[in-house]
């Protein structure tokens, strides 16, 4: 077993060993070559025929190599592109996803290898998941935390949904392949490790006031791998193996943190929900879409912005229950101009203006981005329906 699974467990005391082993992610890789041991891994499984799941740009930055590998073990393989949609982005909906699935068909395909970042595995997941085989992941990028997860973020006609589907069997997260990515991939995985301060807030509110299940040990999982970014986001922002080391780890650490839990809470609060109304008004209006981690690395400052505006207010939480151990948990909470100086730091943008987020979208995702998900309670849906 890995030492990052080991760490993990050792936090997860309060969890029974049944829900322990249903983490469990073997291999789980992270060291430099370790898209090396795909194929021999396919092999010793006894796999005799595999899908490579990619896009144009992953296929040349490791589906190539996958190809050339397994075919030489005599596996039988076969390689989906997935298009990209009318504005030449590749996204998790439908159209991909159905693309997939015949692909596994025709090739009665025995497992899908996702070659890629956060939407090429959202889609290989799903596919997966509903074609009844499993899926290996393969990350091209430290962009997301969902490469071990087992919801997948879905566009709808137009809307996002998280559908329950698969965890990886298997996860090869070569160092070498990590520390090449494009430096925006990189700050966009950190940005998404920094929105676990407002999500984290948001969950701990949403467990004291709207009586949401809450894990003490999930959570500090989760705070760990964050504090272990912010410390080493020099080295993180210089893409050397040890600093994407640090971020891929922390990115898989907060995945197997919602495993454990069984749902998102502790990394997907109403930053996560910004993110979401961004990129679902960005479809709707044929707009070319952002880095999720991006979006959700600046949405977190604007959480940070607006949560400490009202705590800072006579009124301004006069619709909790405990106004005052909510000004606490928001005293903690790092401001917004910390938040934007790390993602600075790492080469990220830290605006909405970098971004390229307007102001009326940005302050209409404020009054209604809490209805993207109606059933978590966060801080901010409390302060749109008091």
């Amino acid at each position: 077993m890995s030492l990052l699974m080991d760490r993990v467990k050792q936090l997860a005391v309060g969890f029974d060993e049944e829900t322990l082993r249903s983490i469990e992610i073997n291999p789980l890789l992270v060291e430099a070559g370790a898209v090396r041991a795909v194929a021999p891994y396919l092999k010793e499984q006894r796999y005799s025929r595999v899908i490579v799941a990619a896009d144009a740009i992953t296929y040349e930055i490791t589906g190539k190599k996958l190809e050339e590998a397994i075919a030489a073990l005599g596996i039988s393989l076969h390689v989906t592109l997935i298009k990209p949609d009318r504005q030449g982005d590749v996204i998790a909906d439908e159209a991909s996803i159905v693309q997939l699935l015949l692909d596994i068909q025709q090739n009665r395909a025995e497992v899908v290898i996702a070659a890629g970042s956060g939407t090429i595995h959202d889609i290989s997941r799903y596919a997966a998941y509903t074609a009844g085989i499993p899926f290996v992941s393969v990350p091209t990028a430290p962009s997301v935390d969902g490469f071990n997860s087992k919801g997948a973020p879905i566009i709808i006609r137009g809307e996002k949904k998280t559908i329950a589907a698969i965890g990886p069997d298997a996860i090869f997260a070569d160092l070498e392949i990590l520390a090449n990515a494009p430096a925006a991939m990189v700050a966009a995985g950190f940005g998404d490790m920094l929105g676990k301060y407002t999500s984290l807030l948001d969950w701990s509110f949403g467990a004291s006031e709207g009586g949401e299940p809450y894990s003490a040990e999930v959570a500090e999982i989760t705070r760990i791998a964050l504090n272990k970014c912010v410390e080493h986001a020099p080295q993180i922002a210089s893409r050397d193996q040890e600093g994407i080391r640090i971020l891929i780890e922390a990115l898989i650490e907060s995945g197997l943190a919602m495993l454990l839990f069984g749902q998102s809470h502790s990394a997907s609060g109403a930053e996560h929900h910004l993110s979401h109304f961004w990129e679902m008004e960005y479809i709707r209006l044929g707009k070319r879409q952002l880095l999720h981690g991006a979006k959700v690395g600046v949405a977190c400052a604007e959480i940070s912005k607006l949560y400490h505006r009202l705590a800072a207010e006579e009124s301004g939480l006069s619709f909790t229950a405990n106004p005052k151990k909510v000004r606490e948990a928001i005293a903690a909470l790092p401001d917004e101009m910390t938040i934007r100086g790390w993602l600075k730091q790492v080469g990220g943008p830290s605006t909405t203006e970098e971004l390229g987020v307007d102001a009326e979208l940005l302050q209409r995702s404020l009054q209604e981005a809490h209805q993207v998900r109606l059933n978590r309670y966060t801080l901010l849906r409390a302060y749109n329906t008091k």
